[in-house]
């Protein structure tokens, strides 16, 4: 088989210095919810996600949807590390006539689904889901991140239903838990919680750890998609901090908006240790 796991590590701050280095390149927002998720993809392109480095494409590969697509540069990140994407590419993020552009798009290898619009990449990861069962393709699995936010989304509570009345046990769901949505913090705009509870009463095994806890998650994860005997689909609630890995934007929403001066840009690059225009 083409596709294998544990290519190598990938190093959560360096990843954060890419995500800089995009953002600063290309004038652009989402540095806030890209932070969060970072240590959730290292873990999963780290340890889970079977994946071939020369062929994002390979027929054979496990499935990972950017549902909440503003956070794309994390993914951008990643594939930097695996190879999927060359340096260029990312110097050039978001300029005119550039390959990677601020949301998730289909066109890239490996990014799979356009998610531009909240609440569309879970029903895709489920019909992927479902697809892969029917055909008898059993070792393949789909990890879906989600926001907290976009939870209040309806298709997210029809997919989650749908999911688990058809014991989907090859999808696993990861909510970053950031506690904010576009325009303020998610208690006052929409409670939704406790979410991991709601998802064991949509059919699914749930769990719940700190989504920066390399360790947490890994053990979580490994719970859920190898030890667990149930034949449901899969939840992880992790807890992160919207902006973290860097001091000034983390738990600021304003952070899903703003864009880094040349300042800003060198503060965040010396807190992250790495060299200004790296």
């Amino acid at each position: 088989m083409s596709v294998t796991r544990n290519h190598l590590q990938l190093d959560s701050t360096r990843l954060r210095r890419h995500i800089v280095h995009m953002a600063y390149s290309g004038g652009s927002v989402h540095l806030g919810c890209a932070f969060s998720i970072v240590e959730l993809m290292a873990t999963l392109y780290s340890k889970f996600i079977r994946y071939n480095p020369k062929n994002a494409a390979d027929e054979d590969r496990d499935y990972l949807i950017l549902s909440k697509g503003h956070g794309i540069m994390a993914t951008y990140a990643c594939f930097r590390e695996i190879g999927w994407l060359e340096q260029s590419a990312l110097d050039r993020y978001f300029s005119d006539g550039s390959l990677l552009h601020g949301l998730c798009e289909w066109k890239i290898p490996g990014c799979e689904v356009a998610t531009g619009s909240l609440g569309h990449g879970l029903p895709v990861a489920v019909g992927i889901a479902l697809g892969l069962k029917l055909k008898g393709r059993t070792q393949q699995k789909v990890y879906c991140i989600v926001g907290d936010g976009e939870m209040n989304e309806g298709t997210m509570w029809e997919s989650l239903l749908f999911a688990g009345h058809h014991k989907l046990d090859n999808l696993i769901v990861i909510v970053d838990a950031n506690g904010f949505q576009a325009m303020g913090e998610i208690p006052a705009v929409m409670n939704l919680e406790p979410l991991a509870a709601k998802f064991n009463d949509f059919g699914f095994t749930a769990r719940e750890c700190n989504g920066h806890d390399l360790a947490a998650l890994e053990a979580n994860l490994r719970e859920l998609t190898e030890t667990d005997p149930a034949e449901k689909p899969k939840a992880l609630v992790a807890r992160t901090v919207k902006g973290k890995g860097v001091s000034f934007m983390e738990g600021n929403n304003t952070w899903h908006y703003l864009r880094l001066d040349a300042d800003l840009f060198k503060k965040a690059m010396n807190e992250l240790g790495g060299e200004v225009g790296a």
